[in-house]
């Protein structure tokens, strides 16, 4: 590759990185909007009941790899920290079928609730994701703290959520 090509490539990744962490960085402080889903379940849920506790919610799609290669690190994590008060949704874009997102839940056992976003309220109210996955964490206060745009890191995620739970046993 000639130089002239290597610095057209660091210029564009510098562009796009930065694009990147301007869509990323200016949540994290900020209040989280007061969205309510419904889950496969068919429980209606506010955002803002789940104040107190900490709050995953992960934008996803059947069709979209990286997501599906989560569930299971999600869905361990959730099963741990459940307990303790973790709230967890996922929240499967709106141009993911339904019958689709429920045969995926079957199929992969995610033991977290599952929302189907079908007119995209969910998405637009946490700054228009279309990008999955996008993970959201809220803090106990109501807060932002990360916004992350790709495959989540687990270890710190897990001890970003031990700091915001109770001790073991103490839900």
């Amino acid at each position: 590759m000639k130089l002239k090509d290597l610095l057209i490539a660091g210029v564009a990744a510098v562009i796009v990185g930065g694009a990147v962490l301007v869509w990323i960085a200016p949540w994290e402080g900020e209040r989280a909007p007061n969205v309510q889903w419904t889950t496969l379940d068919g429980e209606t849920v506010q955002l803002a009941d789940l104040r107190g506790k900490p709050t995953i919610i992960a934008f996803w799609a059947t069709t979209c790899v990286t997501c599906v290669q989560e569930i299971p690190h999600f869905a361990e994590l959730y099963e741990e920290l459940a307990p303790r008060g973790l709230q967890f949704v996922a929240v499967a874009m709106e141009y993911d079928p339904p019958n689709q997102v429920q045969a995926m839940v079957k199929a992969r056992e995610m033991p977290y609730p599952v929302a189907m976003d079908q007119d995209g309220s969910v998405a637009k109210a946490f700054g228009d994701v279309r990008l999955t996955p996008t993970t959201v964490v809220i803090g106990p206060n109501g807060e932002i703290v990360q916004r992350r745009l790709g495959m989540m890191d687990m270890e710190r995620l897990r001890e970003r959520l031990e700091r915001m739970l109770p001790a073991d046993g103490a839900a």
